[in-house]
């Protein structure tokens, strides 16, 4: 058994976890927020069998997708922070860990 650990952006959590329940995959949904932008991100958690976690991955990678957002950016002078030009980032997408599961119970 496999643990497919998905951190997605809100923006895309619903569609993920739908489209995961209507191919027959059980997801926990955990509110997370990224390190980088402070952004609201979703972690969702898949238990399954080593020969579905491909299918899981497809299923993720077709609903969660990256944009393109413009962000302040601050410059530090001698005397405190001063505004500087936005700059244009990369965020959404998915970040994947597939981890085995040595155990697992229901009860």
């Amino acid at each position: 058994m496999k643990l497919v650990l998905a951190i997605i952006s809100h923006d895309d959590a619903n569609t993920v976890t739908q489209s995961l329940t209507k191919a027959g995959f059980s997801s926990t949904k955990l509110a997370t927020t990224g390190g980088f932008l402070m952004a609201g991100n979703v972690t969702i958690l898949v238990g399954v069998d080593e020969e579905k976690v491909q299918t899981v991955i497809d299923i993720i990678r077709e609903h969660s997708h990256s944009r393109r957002q413009m962000i302040p950016s601050t410059t530090e002078m001698s005397y405190g922070y001063y505004p500087s030009m936005p700059v244009e980032v990369v965020v959404g997408g998915a970040t994947i860990f597939v981890v085995d599961i040595e155990r697992f119970e229901r009860v």
